[in-house]
């Protein structure tokens, strides 16, 4: 805050370091310290401020303008409101349509944090769980809100994402065996109960990404459909079920094994075409495929041991 800001400049003056004009000036060029990277301006040798960073890296990546710009609330102030500064000014234009500011992850109700050492990586997180489930955690809560991490939750979101899994699977189950006759009037009923449940699903997603009523409307959809659906129903209505818990989970990028599976095969071919590209010394194709990853989410990293891939 400004008084933070008042007391460092306080500090400066009193310790005679060269500091700012006005202790609410940020920074947009550091002078260089010992054994840190640095570069030639016409100001001295430095690097780039925090603020100033990021400014550029968004021009560079996303163009003048950011539909959506994330961050966790700590940043509001001052880094965000820098940011928006330095952009607007230099695009002379609004700098982000929407800003989502999400609240902090604890572990033991404390923030998790490298300093304090009580963090995880993802990767130690997949060796026990499915990624699935730690999507569906972190979707459990609001995004602004604070998220507390624990075994026992982990376990309840393991639960419930398998809820519904299961419910899918009986759905598959019970659509190939059903008759393709038109439903009847108690499943016309039911699937307007469905289309209600799809409705509040949406205006929970409206009402500022609010996933966590978004799945509680899933599993009232869930609970519809385990109550009604068996050996009797038509083809019709079975589907219909199917189709909408599918479509409502594919949103939050829930139950998607498949697609996921589809997306690594097309990975592997398109890496593939693209060492063949190298060998032949095609390069401006290799390029153009490495391009078409990127894309798609997909970094490659070039390595002893062959090309390496990740979603970002």
């Amino acid at each position: 805050n400004l008084d933070e800001l008042q007391s460092g400049f306080r500090e400066i003056k009193v310790t005679g370091e060269e500091g700012k004009e006005d202790p609410n000036d940020f920074v947009l060029w550091k002078p260089k310290k010992e054994g840190e990277p640095f570069w030639e301006s016409p100001w001295c040798q430095g690097r780039p401020g925090w603020h100033i960073e990021c400014s550029v890296m968004a021009k560079k990546y996303l163009g003048d303008q950011i539909d959506i710009h994330a961050g966790g609330e700590d940043l509001i102030f001052p880094h965000h409101e820098n940011e928006i500064a330095q952009s607007e000014c230099a695009n002379e234009k609004p700098f982000a349509t929407y800003w989502m500011h999400n609240g902090f992850l604890n572990i033991d109700n404390k923030k998790m944090s490298k300093s304090l050492g009580n963090f995880f990586t993802v990767r130690e997180i997949g060796e026990k769980y499915d990624l699935q489930v730690l999507r569906f955690f972190m979707l459990s809560a609001h995004y602004r809100s604070p998220l507390n991490f624990s075994a026992d939750l982990m376990e309840a979101s393991k639960n419930g994402l398998e809820r519904i899994v299961t419910c899918v699977g009986r759905l598959k189950d019970l659509e190939a065996r059903a008759q393709g006759a038109a439903e009847t009037c108690g499943e016309q009923n039911q699937m307007a109960q469905a289309d209600e449940l799809r409705r509040k699903y949406e205006a929970a997603m409206e009402d500022d990404f609010n996933t966590a009523d978004a799945i509680s409307a899933i599993f009232e959809l869930v609970k519809l459909a385990n109550s009604t659906a068996d050996e009797n129903s038509t083809k019709t209505y079975v589907s219909y079920l199917k189709k909408m818990i599918e479509e409502l989970c594919d949103v939050l990028g829930l139950i998607t094994e498949k697609k996921e599976e589809a997306l690594d095969s097309q990975v592997e071919e398109m890496i593939a075409a693209r060492q063949q590209a190298r060998k032949e010394k095609n390069f401006a194709l290799a390029d153009q495929i490495r391009g078409q990853l990127l894309e798609m989410g997909i970094v490659l990293e070039d390595t002893r041991e062959g090309v390496k891939w990740k979603r970002v």
